[in-house]
């Protein structure tokens, strides 16, 4: 069985971080080079912010009234697709990606 080199097939990037402007710095790089390439482009598709809680007690002994704190993070979520043949998609790979920023690519 021979694969042609020109076929089409998609990728699948969730891209997840702290920062919302560090996942739009990384989505348009990988849009520039789409649209430079002629590939397809689908998104960015918002997904819901993932919220991680801590509650903890303020005195580290167990005197006193009880007063707690709450800590929390937010974790921004965005994905995209990108559709062309293998040889292009490659050049996706090639995007300079800051390192708070997690990249989960299916293809």
């Amino acid at each position: 069985m021979v694969r042609k080199s020109g076929k089409k097939s998609a990728a699948r990037i969730r891209l997840e971080s702290e920062d919302p402007k560090h996942i739009d710095y990384v989505i348009e790089q990988i849009k520039n080079i789409a649209t430079a390439l002629n590939m397809g482009f689908k998104g960015p598709i918002p997904l819901p912010k993932k919220r991680l809680r801590v509650t903890v007690r303020r005195t580290p002994c167990g005197d006193g009234s009880d007063t707690y704190e709450t800590w929390w993070k937010e974790i921004s979520r965005k994905f995209v697709i990108v559709e062309g043949d293998e040889k292009s998609l490659k050049y996706i790979l090639r995007v300079k990606i800051p390192e708070d920023v997690y990249v989960k690519i299916i293809l």
